[in-house]
């Protein structure tokens, strides 16, 4: 005779197949936050953590792991300074870079990355994001507004995160990345009309 009042077994759940390949609980749950962390894990096991002294270029892999150049790059925005620890289950300066992207500036309509409000991304020895970013103009009351965004765009991605304010260098329409000036031009803007400073 079988009792049908027992509670039945639990069952594994797929937090427990990640935790089984990853062999790290805190790696395994902010790969279920964030599932794009996985692809930090070749073969679906945890790498060890590489020694970063001066072996590191600005994304975060060993130079020419990841095909980026140690010569800025003006033409394609990837000129914002990147530095980033590569631990398991961390983000990288560039998956921060790859997120500002849906962050976008209320009054031009572009985003803050296009727009080359970004001069610089870093990930502390703790998962912290340092953002330097500057505005159009020091007088631009839309900080709090782009503070939000970011929030939302990096919950997940990042455990805390911090906007340093800059106004040095001054921003000016050269930054603004040959995507960026597509998207200005196609909502009307002329930059052959443009004042120049």
């Amino acid at each position: 005779m079988t009792d049908n009042n027992l509670v039945p077994e639990p069952q594994p759940s797929i937090f427990d197949a990640v935790n089984d390949v990853l062999k790290d609980e805190e790696a395994s749950r902010r790969v279920m936050m964030n599932p794009a962390l996985a692809k930090g894990f070749p073969n679906g096991h945890p790498v060890e953590p590489a020694d970063h002294d001066d072996d590191t270029c600005a994304c975060g892999n060993h130079h020419g792991a990841c095909g980026c150049s140690d010569e800025p790059d003006k033409s394609d925005g990837n000129d914002i300074p990147l530095k980033a620890v590569d631990d398991i289950g961390r983000a990288t300066a560039e998956d921060v870079r790859e997120a500002l992207h849906q962050v976008i500036d209320p009054e031009l309509g572009i985003d803050v990355i296009d727009l080359g409000l970004v001069y610089g991304i870093e990930i502390d020895e703790l998962g912290r994001a340092i953002i330097t970013m500057t505005l159009t103009t020091p007088a631009c009351p839309l900080t709090d507004l782009i503070e939000d965004e970011c929030a939302s765009t990096l919950a997940g991605l990042v455990e805390e995160f911090r906007i340093d304010w800059t106004w040095d260098p001054r921003w000016t329409m050269d930054r603004i990345t040959p995507e960026g000036r597509d998207q200005l031009a196609a909502l009307g803007f002329n930059f052959d009309n443009m004042p120049q400073y």
